[in-house]
């Protein structure tokens, strides 16, 4: 698999980065290659088209449904539907119960039809396949319905953490992953709320009882220092570490 970061930063976009969205793409055995796009937070979809043609992704997969996770398929259901080139088959978009609905009001249409007619609509019910992915949802700890999203493709596997606390399912979605895409949103010593995010050192400590193979950091506030929250995830883990930054590309 190939993993581009097409955002990272936390909360809501920063002065580097769109918001959360990350693209993987895989081929499968005829040789066609696929591509899975991983949340699509404020200004992804802009960035998107950095990367890859944005009509030419197979689906998409929302961890949850906060704002800086999913708002930019507003946009998307723009270019899918309004293209000069035509009408395009619906992809399939899965997601926590509720994200057709979320997503019609948040471009205030009526729920129904919404969006269905540009995307197909599928709430997450155990593992799922898309071309070469098996996709693997589990639910985690956030104040909304959300998802950890354990993807593999040719014998690789990668485990995208969403938004997440300190979790028992974290860990389980994480075990011996070849790649760890982990979120650091606070730092060690602030009075920070439980079961929201994952401090740096909770984030490398995750990864290192899970058995990770090799870790990438993301979902860093802007108002945070990167370096810190770095440090603190190398201090709790001894493999392979490094924060996302938007445009970087791993091979798994």
């Amino acid at each position: 698999m190939k993993l581009t970061v097409v955002g990272c930063a936390g909360s809501y976009p920063g002065p580097d980065s769109p918001a959360s969205c990350y693209l993987v793409e895989a081929p499968d055995a005829e040789g066609r290659t696929w591509r899975l796009v991983l949340d699509m937070g404020n200004g992804a979809l802009g960035a998107l088209h950095n990367y890859t043609d944005p009509l030419g992704v197979d689906g998409v997969a929302l961890s949850h449904l906060h704002a800086d996770h999913c708002v930019d398929l507003t946009g998307y259901y723009v270019l899918r539907r309004y293209h000069p080139s035509g009408s395009h088959a619906a992809i399939p978009v899965w997601g926590p119960e509720g994200s057709a609905e979320r997503l019609a009001r948040a471009y205030d249409l009526p729920p129904s039809p919404g969006m269905t007619g540009e995307f197909d609509f599928r709430t997450y019910d155990g593992v799922f396949r898309l071309g070469p992915f098996e996709v693997e949802p589990t639910r985690v700890a956030h104040p909304v319905l959300a998802f950890a999203l354990r993807i593999t493709a040719g014998g690789r596997t990668l485990t995208y953490s969403g938004d997440s606390g300190v979790c028992d399912a974290l860990e389980a979605s994480a075990r011996d992953v070849d790649l760890f895409l982990v979120e650091g949103s606070f730092l060690e010593g602030e009075d920070n709320p439980p079961d929201l995010h994952l401090t740096g050192k909770e984030a490398g400590e995750t990864a290192t009882r899970a058995g990770a193979r090799r870790v990438v950091v993301t979902h860093v506030p802007p108002w945070y220092d990167r370096a810190q929250v770095l440090r603190e995830a190398r201090g709790a883990y001894a493999g392979p570490l490094e924060l996302a930054v938007a445009g970087a590309t791993y091979d798994v």
